[in-house]
């Protein structure tokens, strides 16, 4: 995928009426586009701690498979989007090489829902996110992330079976470069969130 993005947007500030923030936090292996989803959603211009990748990693991040890839998330990226007057989604990618999965636990602290992003070259990266969220308890989405080198094709059934996915759990396609692609899985994860909020009020 070329790194190219739409350019960041100009600040918005919070509105005042704003009273509700939910948590969401973007998680997946590294390399498959969890800065650039923020990035491109987010209404302000995003806060990330991307940094230059040196020989220090060489041996221990594993880059095959991600050309041009030369920096990397070291902490969390964070972004903001408006769902309406009240309610504001804050978005929090993670870093997604392994030596900083100890992050993740404290990233899920307060959590309402999650984004699994996954890239078809490595898809594998992608079972640790769903096991420790699974372990959490956290509702969360697949968002299937198609780079243009991608030549698989792999179907989202097929992508389903692979990651042993359970039909409650919506999976989907998007481009984390466009915004319209990102808010779409963000719908996504909040109507999946309603649904399991109305579910859970039809039991009690």
């Amino acid at each position: 995928m070329d790194s190219a993005t739409s350019e960041a947007p100009a600040r918005t500030p919070l509105a005042d009426a704003a009273e509700t923030g939910l948590k969401i936090v973007i998680v997946g292996g590294f390399g498959v586009g969890k800065t650039t989803l923020v990035r491109s959603v987010s209404e302000i211009r995003p806060l990330n701690t991307e940094e230059v990748m040196t020989q220090a990693g060489a041996g221990v991040d594993d880059v095959a498979g991600l050309r041009n890839k030369n920096t990397t998330t070291v902490a969390f990226d964070f972004g903001r989007i408006s769902l309406n007057e009240q309610t504001v989604l804050y978005l929090f990618g993670a870093p997604g090489q392994e030596r900083f999965w100890f992050l993740w636990d404290r990233l899920f602290s307060g959590t309402l829902g999650a984004v699994v992003l996954v890239d078809t070259r490595r898809m594998a990266d992608s079972w640790y996110a769903i096991d420790r969220l699974e372990h959490h308890g956290t509702p969360f989405v697949v968002a299937v992330n198609r780079f243009d080198d991608d030549g698989s094709r792999f179907s989202l059934e097929e992508i389903r079976q692979a990651l042993d996915l359970p039909e409650g759990v919506p999976l989907v396609d998007c481009d984390a470069r466009l915004r319209d692609s990102g808010k779409n899985v963000l719908i996504t994860l909040v109507d999946h969130l309603y649904q399991q909020a109305l579910a859970r009020e039809m039991t009690a």
